[in-house]
């Protein structure tokens, strides 16, 4: 286990138990996404799929249908 990850296990080792399961419950739920993702990646028919769309992309972009927008500067588009 890394240093990061130690650190991380002692603090919440620290909370109620209920915010413990809370957290592991979210870190459970974020690996079993994430492998989710990876399966549908890792499918051959997703790059059909993905291509179309990048090229879509591709497409809004050069029709000037793409702007640049951050949320947390808190300005509308």
């Amino acid at each position: 286990m890394n240093a990061l990850l130690d650190k991380a296990i002692a603090a919440i080792r620290k909370l109620a138990e209920a915010e413990q399961e809370a957290i592991a419950r979210q870190i459970l739920e974020r690996i079993a996404a994430d492998a989710r993702w990876d399966a549908l990646f890792a499918d051959p028919r997703s790059k059909g799929l993905l291509e179309r769309l990048a090229d879509e992309a591709r497409e809004e972009i050069r029709r000037g249908e793409v702007f640049d927008f951050d949320p947390a500067d808190g300005r509308s588009p």
